[in-house]
């Protein structure tokens, strides 16, 4: 009895996490790894383009979304930008497609409300080669703090539903 008891705590705890994960921000697994930096920008905005170089992303990198003109990232580089259009549609979410030699991967770029108060008129086309960008350092960088309370709440209230269910006797266990 306590096995199956176990078991239910187990299925509902491992519901409880996945349900936690919004579907827009799952990632999607790739062969190399990829970044849009920010992921939300103003119309007019400039982005930064990275790929992680690997065994599966050698070649030229190519980048693609409706909302810049096509970037390629050189062989030996791991980072490019890109300028947002003008005419970016606030509150929009627009899909940024990484393609590299024969493995492919998507992101997502949301366009903030308004517009920049300056005007670009500089666009570095220097590239330094350095190595590939890895990561955060360990930061919350991109997290919302409702969401990490809402998923912990979820997760603790599964939990002691789970404990409940567990520690709870029938009459015949009781007897």
């Amino acid at each position: 009895m306590r096995a199956i008891c176990l078991a239910s705590a187990v299925v509902l705890g491992a519901g409880a996490l996945t349900s936690c994960v919004p579907a827009a921000d799952a990632a999607i697994q790739t062969d190399f790894g990829f970044s849009v930096e920010p992921s939300t920008v103003r119309a007019g905005g400039d982005v930064t383009l990275r790929v992680v170089r690997n065994a599966a992303c050698q070649g030229e990198a190519a980048v693609n979304s409706p909302v810049f003109d096509l970037v390629t990232i050189p062989p030996r580089e791991s980072w490019a930008t890109a300028t947002v259009d003008w005419d970016a549609k606030p509150g929009a979410v627009y899909d940024v497609e990484f393609e590299c030699d024969k493995s492919s991967g998507t992101a997502r770029l949301t366009i903030a409300g308004g517009h920049p108060t300056h005007h670009p008129t500089h666009h570095p086309t220097h590239h330094p080669h350095k190595g590939a960008h890895a990561g955060e350092g360990g930061t919350i960088a991109g997290f919302d703090l409702k969401e990490i309370g809402l998923g912990a709440a979820l997760i603790a209230g599964s939990l002691g539903v789970a404990y409940h269910f567990a520690r709870r006797r029938t009459d015949e266990d009781a007897g």
